[in-house]
């Protein structure tokens, strides 16, 4: 499998909380925004909240991409992810995952190891790292 390319994530404020999100160029389009007890507008899910949707995402498609290369008929799955705070920043991610019953204990067991090889876990288990900086910063 080819690795994928570098990707381009840009949020815009549109007011208060609340910013519009297009990656890959306007390809997607999502909104990000907070909680109203939290002084936004709730017009979309909070960052910390995507990132529970996204890892919850990759665990499955990464299971799903694991069950494709053995052939086994993966059928439905869910994952579900709880997030725990410290205030307002997350301090743990809980990643349920509910398969099917068909599947044996040898499969199941290979899966859940997989899930934890999703690229979102490795990323909020430290693996990954975060460079912040200003734009023309650096230049010239």
């Amino acid at each position: 499998m080819t690795p994928p390319r570098p990707v381009r994530a840009v949020a815009r404020r549109r007011e208060g909380f609340l910013h519009d999100v297009d990656v890959e160029d306007g390809a997607h389009h999502l909104v990000a925004d907070e909680p109203v007890e939290a002084g936004g507008s709730d017009a979309g899910p909070a960052p910390t909240r995507l990132v529970a949707a996204a890892l919850a995402s990759c665990i499955s498609i990464t299971m799903e991409m694991y069950a494709r290369r053995k052939g086994w008929a993966l059928g439905a799955v869910e994952v579900e992810v709880e997030v725990s705070y410290e205030g307002y920043v997350p301090s743990s991610f809980t990643a349920t995952v509910h398969l099917p019953e068909e599947l044996d204990a040898e499969q199941r067991e290979r899966l859940l190891k997989i899930a934890e090889k999703c690229p979102v876990h490795k990323l909020l288990a430290g693996e990954t790292e975060v460079i912040t900086r200003e734009a023309g910063a650096g230049a010239g």
